[in-house]
């Protein structure tokens, strides 16, 4: 959720896999996805312990009703994602794979294409965090922001992108006024 102009150059640094092009696919609420954030966040709690100091669902699958990419988004709250000797073999060694490596944050994939969970990393009290937590009430409690975020979803993912994070950046306008609904001051 984090604001940076993308260009190919800026994402290369950042995507351990390099830039892949995609077509989004939003599908309807599946009420599975919240057994599989709980299912997902027991695993994490169970191999990291106290190091994982917040677990959430973020993101559209964590919103009953909003139709979505079928990828649950967790946000997991550790000390220091730089320190990666302190976290990243365990998960690792349970099937998470790194995809994103900047500082201050990384973010991980595990599961099939039917199964994937993006775990992003950020400190506990990043404001990165405090933006998924805020979006996510803001689009359970109003469903105008709901209807207006589902709609700009459905029409960008009519386009062909070179990297889902354009995708992700061509949805900032609209998740922008949102947020500043939802009461976040930059």
């Amino acid at each position: 959720m984090s604001r940076e102009t993308l260009t190919d150059d800026v994402l290369s640094s950042k995507l351990l896999r390099g830039l892949r092009p995609t077509r989004v696919v939003i599908a309807e609420y599946d009420p599975q996805w919240p057994v599989r954030f709980a299912s997902r966040a027991a695993e994490l709690r169970h191999i990291l312990g106290d190091r994982a100091r917040l677990i959430e669902h973020v993101g559209s699958t964590s919103v009953p009703g909003l139709a979505a990419k079928p990828i649950v988004d967790i946000v997991m709250g550790i000390d220091d994602p730089d320190d990666e000797p302190a976290f990243l073999p365990d998960l690792e060694a349970a099937g998470y794979e790194l995809r994103v490596r900047e500082p201050g944050h990384r973010c991980l994939r595990i599961g099939e294409p039917d199964e994937q969970v993006n775990l992003h990393c950020y400190p506990p009290e990043d404001a990165e965090v405090r933006k998924y937590l805020i979006f996510r009430e803001r689009l359970r409690a109003n469903d105008a922001d709901r209807d207006l975020y589902e709609r700009t979803k459905r029409e960008l993912a009519e386009r062909e992108w070179p990297d889902v994070n354009y995708y992700a950046e061509a949805k900032w306008p609209v998740i922008g006024e949102i947020l500043a609904r939802g009461g976040w001051q930059e």
